[in-house]
């Protein structure tokens, strides 16, 4: 039996591997990279980008016939029977849905990223299981790693297949791997004199893994002569020898998702089938990620409409105390909210994906600013949509329905949304990824002053390296636009904003320098600190696309840009409050109490306030017993959960 061997790399190694295949330089100018260096470059969002007319009106054709077949399709259905029908699946693929980033040349529809987005919030908003589907087989399964890595010769004969309907799966994390990639145990070993390699391993979480065709797998390859070795892309058949999906999980929202345990048992793929060079395939996925992270703040924008929509029917229909509920100020504060936030989700998702299309600008930053942002407040949306309709928003559709009412699945959308702060990077990764790219410029300044293991010689010399980029950065810090009364006047009144978000952005600036100042090597310990760092820039980011947006609606349509600038209003007045309560907590704050009674529970020192209680559930860890090959599928998933043989 061929067993793969448990990783256990240390923190360093783990360190490294990410800082080695993450993306290095910057090529192009960023928005949000200098808006946490306290530059504030309107220009660089201003005037907001918006696609060609000509692309616009092709786009609008497609998307108008994406709607009518949406109308024939009952997410409903989806909900009761936990999975998607076939005739959905062959609808959607005969629409061309299954390659609408693919370019035309290779059968796809060649959509923009802006005008995919609009087709993902058409489709999630039938049964979020639809939008998980089609983002996981476009955004980050065969089609966008070909686009980015592949060779003429793997596009070609997997690109059509993609577009005709072929799904595909992205497979990374494993029992034991989830944000730490250092520890993947699943391994490709060269085979056949370098023609091939043989996969051994099991991947966890595999969305569409049940259902697909064709498999983007991540597994290592050993270092060895004339093989560079390490974590590694490979496209594989579904279908091949050895490829055995163990079972199909089921989550709390998501009832159609197709999503399972995968083991691979001595695979074979051909050496035709790596995709990049062997060792590229994190800096592959991580890069993939860029732009395939937009998926989710499409799906959540749809959501957030469509809340909107209902909290606004009840709110103006449902009559307490003789007025309707939404004229009653505890109720009007969350439609308020509900209302600017969907505006701002709406405008940061437009920019982000016009900017990924131009191609001016790196978006690293602005997609996982967008993602994090999206994800987190669709869920606070998603619960004030439940809280206003009380009762009934807590009750199922069905249940609804079977009594007479109106079937709005309110809590459905609530289960379905929560995956999102956890799918493609949890929020806590995200807002180290963030921070790790924000800081950038001070690691490539400061270099060895940061690194707690640098010897005091080179800590000197990175001293003298980074003076000379902080005398020339600091005093950008002291004064700015934004100090000016008069500064932004062309946005009328939402001037007073963009003069915040410019302040805020110097203040910001200064707030990282003197994190780094106070905790220096020890400052990445501190996600704490750095979390509130990230949801600032994340609010100053969403305060600047909101307003540009409005500005640019006022341009084209007067009437509508007035409308536009209330909700701006809104939403910057909110964000404000919330960016000016981050900035308190940076400093005043429990989280070093928050760590020692963390160290506390982990030590058991307050084991007895469990007590009392029964805990129902069963099993001994999170681990998945060692398949055994000669077993019938049947006897091996009967197996005990057990730790893997070492």
């Amino acid at each position: 039996m061929v067993a793969t061997q448990k990783v256990e790399p240390t923190e360093e190694q783990s360190r490294a591997l990410v800082e080695e295949s993450r993306v290095s330089g910057w090529d192009k100018p960023s928005f949000c990279k200098e808006l946490f260096l306290g530059r504030f470059q309107l220009d660089l969002v201003h005037p907001y980008p918006s696609p060609p007319a000509a692309e616009t009106a092709e786009a609008a054709k497609f998307l108008a016939e994406l709607a009518t077949f949406c109308e024939t399709v009952d997410g409903s259905l989806i909900e009761r029977e936990e999975r998607i029908p076939d005739e959905y699946i062959r609808g959607f693929a005969e629409l061309g849905c299954f390659g609408l980033k693919i370019p035309p040349e290779y059968g796809g529809l060649g959509l923009s990223q802006v005008s995919y987005n609009k087709a993902l919030m058409l489709i999630g908003s039938v049964h979020a299981s639809l939008g998980a589907l089609m983002s996981a087989h476009q955004s980050i399964g065969v089609p966008e790693p070909l686009k980015l890595a592949g060779t003429p010769e793997q596009k070609a004969e997997f690109l059509p297949r993609c577009a005709r309907g072929a799904i595909s799966a992205f497979l990374l994390t494993e029992p034991d791997v989830g944000s730490d990639p250092a520890r993947m145990a699943s391994s490709a070993v060269p085979i056949e004199g370098g023609s091939a390699y043989e996969l051994n391993g099991v991947k966890l979480w595999t969305t569409n893994g049940v259902v697909a065709e064709l498999l983007v797998v991540m597994a290592r390859v050993p270092k060895s002569d004339g093989h560079r070795g390490g974590i590694s892309a490979f496209i594989v058949e579904a279908a091949a020898p050895g490829v055995t999906v163990e079972r199909r999980n089921r989550f709390m929202g998501l009832r159609g998702i197709e999503n399972g345990v995968t083991r691979m048992h001595n695979v074979r793929v051909p050496k035709e089938n790596l995709v990049g060079r062997e060792g590229d395939g994190l800096k592959i996925a991580l890069t993939t990620l860029n732009a395939g992270r937009l998926a989710i703040p499409a799906l959540c924008a749809a959501a957030s409409k469509w809340s909107l929509k209902i909290a606004r029917e009840w709110s103006a229909e449902r009559v307490q105390w003789g007025r309707p509920v939404g004229k009653h100020a505890s109720v009007a504060a969350k439609l308020s909210f509900i209302a600017a936030t969907t505006y701002a989700q709406e405008a940061v998702l437009d920019l982000s994906g016009q900017m990924a299309d131009e191609g001016r600008n790196d978006i690293r930053i602005e997609a996982a600013l967008a993602k994090l942002w999206a994800s987190e407040m669709s869920c606070r949306i998603a619960d004030e949509l439940v809280q206003i309709r009380g009762g009934r928003g807590y009750e199922t559709a069905d249940s609804l329905k079977a009594r007479g009412e109106r079937a709005v699945p309110a809590e459905q959308l609530l289960r379905d949304l929560r995956i999102n702060r956890i799918f493609e990077g949890s929020s806590e990764i995200m807002r180290l990824l963030v921070a790790r790219e924000a800081s950038d410029a001070h690691v490539v300044a400061a270099g060895d002053l940061v690194n707690a293991k640098a010897p005091t010689s080179a800590k000197a010399k990175s001293a003298v390296k980074a003076s000379g980029f902080y005398v020339k950065w600091m005093p950008q810090l002291v004064a700015g636009k934004g100090q000016l009364p008069t500064s932004y006047s062309e946005f009328d009144s939402l001037a007073t904003h963009l003069r915040f978000v410019e302040r805020s952005s110097r203040k910001l600036a200064r707030s990282m320098l003197y994190g780094m100042a106070r905790w220096q090597a020890k400052l990445e310990y501190r996600q704490g600190f750095l979390g509130r760092i990230v949801d600032i820039g994340a609010e100053l980011f969403a305060m600047s696309a909101v307003i540009v947006r409005a500005q640019s609606q006022r341009a084209g349509d007067p009437a509508e840009g007035d409308t536009a600038f209330e909700l701006a209003e809104a939403f910057c007045e909110q964000a404000t409050l919330r960016v000016e309560n981050l900035f308190a907590a940076l400093w005043q704050n429990t989280d070093d109490l928050d760590g020692r009674i963390a160290e506390s529970v982990l030590d058991g020192r307050y084991e007895w306030l469990e007590q009392g209680v029964l805990d129902q559930s069963e099993g001994t860890g999170p681990w998945i017993s060692e398949w055994e090959p000669g077993a019938s599928t049947e006897e091996n998933l009967s197996r005990p959960f057990l730790p893997p043989t070492k």
